[in-house]
């Protein structure tokens, strides 16, 4: 990979770390569910009316835009206003990738190789060493939104892995419209009219900012970039680099919100990182692999 590129998958991967502190902003102006309906709205409008249709079927745009923008977002929100830590949620989110391999393996028959098996059983251990350690100072419930939302994930990745969408732009775009009135609707009946309303006449720069930011760098520009690396290079060139992202998550966390970190957390990270390494850094098959889909969080 040329230097200059590895610098942009870099800089993706530093987006979408950061991206969890903003998220955490954002949620102190915002209810969880009305955030995200507010950043899929401000995802797919104006740039759903100027890119096309979807050019896959309609089926998996709305199965998608349901597991990833409905479920999975609404239950991490959810989590991370409820107390989950931004940079924990950086790093147990990508728990999907185990949830990935397993439905790819149960529902398209993609079987991972031994090695695979390997790195993800060291991954996982990662995550219960953080789960028992969260759960020494916080309630679960938290965590568990979140790893309910890492498993929304998985499903999204096999739907999208089904869709096999030749524009993986227009398709967010899309997928982020059919998010928005579900989760206002949402919104409404669980956070309640008032709070809404509330919330978006008290919205600040910071709010503002948040979901702008929520909206345009993570979704938007970080999705692009991140399509144009994967449509110059191999995917297990590209895919590696995601791994940055729950290691900027936790630092940006660390250094801006003062979260802690613990020897645990830590001991427990490099686990995930080298489990996911090891299961997406194997040499592929002939036949497919289970894809891990690289959404922007």
């Amino acid at each position: 990979m040329k230097p200059a590129h590895s610098a942009v998958a870099v800089l993706v991967a530093v987006i979408w770390g950061v991206n969890f502190v903003v998220i955490k902003v954002g949620l102190a102006e915002f209810p969880p569910l009305l955030f995200s309906a507010l950043r899929f709205l401000l995802a797919a409008v104006p740039a759903v009316l100027f890119l096309g249709g979807p050019r896959v079927a309609w089926r998996w745009v709305f199965g998608v835009g349901l597991a990833l923008g409905v479920v999975k977002f609404g239950l991490v929100f959810t989590g991370m206003h409820a107390g989950m830590p931004a940079g924990l949620s950086s790093l147990v989110l990508q728990s999907q990738v185990v949830f990935t391999v397993v439905l790819s393996a149960v529902v398209l028959g993609e079987r991972p190789r031994p090695a695979q098996v390997l790195g993800l059983a060291v991954a996982t251990t990662g995550f219960v060493a953080i789960a028992l350690d969260y759960r020494v100072s916080s309630p679960v419930s938290a965590l568990l939104l979140v790893v309910g939302g890492a498993l929304a994930w998985g499903v999204a990745n096999v739907l999208t892995r089904k869709a096999q969408s030749p524009d993986s732009l227009r398709f967010i775009v899309w997928v982020s419209a059919v998010a928005v009135l579900p989760l206002l609707a949402l919104s409404l009946l669980v956070e309640g009219p008032e709070a809404d309303l509330a919330a978006l006449r008290g919205a600040d720069w910071a709010g503002v900012g948040s979901l702008l930011f929520v909206a345009w760098g993570s979704t938007l520009l970080g999705f692009a970039l991140w399509g144009f690396l994967l449509r110059t290079y191999p995917a297990p060139r590209v895919v590696p680099f995601a791994l940055l992202v729950p290691v900027a998550g936790m630092l940006s966390g660390w250094l801006l919100l003062d979260e802690e970190v613990t020897a645990v957390r830590l001991g427990a990270a490099a686990l995930v990182v080298a489990g996911m390494g090891v299961a997406t850094l194997t040499r592929p098959r002939r036949r497919a692999e289970p894809v891990v889909a690289a959404v922007p969080v």
